[in-house]
């Protein structure tokens, strides 16, 4: 026990060395991203600035700009580089690609067809004359005019190919980095592809990136070239935090002494054994807010899915395209852009199918969502439908149950900063009969496949989300969350802060020691001969 009991002070000692200024830096980075606005763009953002879309007699159909611009989407797939987040996939089936979403915007004051096909590849399609577009400099620029409102200046800075401020948007790429002159200093990020931009900020928004998302993350690793080794510093750093904050914790209750039940406390009935002003600090609050600070380190731990223990949290691309059923129905194909009522705000037509269903939904500014009337679609997907989807997607298990969702539930819900646009409902919930307890969320409007969980997951949402962000139950709701997680922010601050004095005090104090035993060894006499 002695020997087990002196490992453990060592263990807890030595990594609190090492890592006291990391846990210093993720408590105050986690703060700051706490309250920091996402740079990266939301649905709800990206509607709100977008151009009127006012469409005229004349453009084309889905089908027509498809058709049309069929050998110039052929070179241009034969021309994009392999990127990191495809030189791994499989290799795409033979044949023309198909449509899996398509929406009718105006960008730059061109009206165009944004399209995704079924291997997850974007194109902009002229609806005027059905031509390729790659979104230019200048159209960029026009763009960046529009959501600025209009009243500013707008520099080309660079396009470039990656950013480390856009995370997961490769088949984006390349970025037109665009400069706005107003008070604010804003930034874009505009896809090269589309024209949708991706990532909007302000000179407080990136000083808050900087020291939040920048340090938190490790991306000053993408920044020298390291970014291939980072998810591997997230995986020890995070272990070696969880072992180091459990060790301390195991500690603290070993030597806490509270007297109960007549049991002797320290000297002059202090209940801990430190009369030093940081160590005091250091001991209690470990020993009060250490079990959250182990919840936060073990939870950055788990996010790394460490021995990849979880499922992927998204569906694959070949598992969409068996959802959606493959198809294009001819609705989708034939019908022709026609003008809207006067006074109405669309900014975006959009198509979706679902099997033989197809649904032509006009979005508007404020992110309203209003079906339109076209022979041979549904204002929104019926219940038959998916299910279908979701039993295509099943395979030979069965669906075991539907439930549709008017609330939100504790594996489909908003973040703090997302609204109804990007968590809509009703959904539907379709639980499937398997060893993995899957449940699928469908939106009835639009039929996507918007969130995926089987056990593993579920797991993970507790494990990850639940003990990270604490965004469950009554602590979900603000303000009672903002009260719950700066308390415990601040026991970490303390934590940090003690932990980095101490450590420092111990490197100072076992080095002494060295030097002056050295010194002693230098100046004691030789043994007479």
């Amino acid at each position: 026990m002695r020997t087990l009991k002196r490992l453990l002070f060592e263990v807890h000692r030595w990594l609190g060395i090492v890592l006291a200024l990391f846990m210093f830096f993720w408590f105050v980075t986690g703060l700051v991203i706490m309250y920091t606005t996402p740079a990266a763009q939301s649905r709800s953002q990206r509607l709100a600035h977008a151009e009127t879309l006012a469409p005229e007699a004349g453009w084309l159909s889905l089908g027509e700009a498809w058709d049309r611009s069929a050998e110039q989407r052929k070179a241009a797939v034969a021309r994009q580089p392999k990127t990191a987040g495809n030189a791994g996939a499989k290799k795409p089936p033979a044949g023309e690609a198909g449509i899996a979403d398509a929406r009718l915007v105006r960008s730059g004051g061109e009206p165009l067809w944004l399209i995704e096909d079924d291997r997850g590849r974007y194109f902009a399609l002229s609806a005027i004359d059905g031509t390729l577009h790659d979104i230019s400099v200048e159209q960029a620029l026009k763009i960046a005019q529009n959501w600025s409102g209009g009243d500013n200046q707008v520099m080309h800075l660079e396009t470039v190919d990656k950013t480390i401020r856009i995370r997961n948007q490769d088949a984006l790429s390349p970025f037109h980095h665009i400069a706005i002159d107003n008070d604010a200093g804003e930034e874009l990020f505009i896809s090269a592809r589309t024209g949708e931009v991706l990532h909007a900020s302000t000179r407080v928004d990136r000083a808050f990136y900087w020291a939040g998302n920048w340090l938190h993350l490790f991306k000053p690793l993408d920044a020298v070239g390291l970014g291939h080794i980072r998810e591997d510093v997230q995986f020890w750093l995070g272990l070696s935090a969880a072992i180091a904050t459990l060790t301390g914790l195991i500690i603290g209750w070993l030597r806490w002494r509270p007297g109960f039940g007549g049991k002797p406390t320290y000297s002059q009935g202090r209940t801990q054994p430190y009369r030093e002003f940081w160590f005091k600090w250091h001991f209690w609050s470990g020993l009060i807010g250490g079990t959250v600070a182990l919840s936060w380190a073990i939870s950055g731990f788990i996010d790394t899915n460490p021995w990849k223990l979880f499922s992927p949290a998204n569906p694959s691309r070949e598992e969409l395209v068996r959802y959606s059923g493959g198809k294009l129905p001819a609705v989708m194909r034939d019908w022709q852009p026609a003008p809207l009522e006067s006074g109405s705000d669309i900014v975006e037509l959009g198509w979706r199918s679902l099997g033989d269903e197809a649904v032509l939904l006009a979005y508007t500014r404020d992110g309203q969502r209003q079906p339109q009337s076209v022979t041979s679609t549904v204002p929104q997907f019926s219940r038959n439908a998916l299910a279908a989807g979701a039993q295509r997607l099943a395979g030979d298990t069965q669906i075991e149950k539907q439930t549709l969702l008017t609330e939100y539930d504790n594996y489909y819900y908003p973040r703090h900063h997302q609204g109804l646009v990007e968590k809509p409902l009703p959904v539907l919930r379709v639980t499937l009969a398997d060893e993995a307890g899957t449940r699928l969320y469908l939106d009835p409007q639009d039929g996507r496949l918007l969130a995926r969980l089987d056990r593993s997951r579920q797991v993970f949402r507790w494990l990850y989300s639940g003990l990270h962000h604490w965004d469950f139950g009554w602590l979900y709701y603000r303000p009672v969350w903002d009260v719950w997680m700066l308390t415990w922010v601040a026991f970490g601050l303390v934590l940090g802060a003690s932990a980095l004095v101490v450590g420092w005090r111990r490197l100072r104090q076992t080095f002494r020691i060295k030097k002056s035993v050295g010194r002693k060894a230098q100046l004691a006499p030789e043994p007479a001969g």
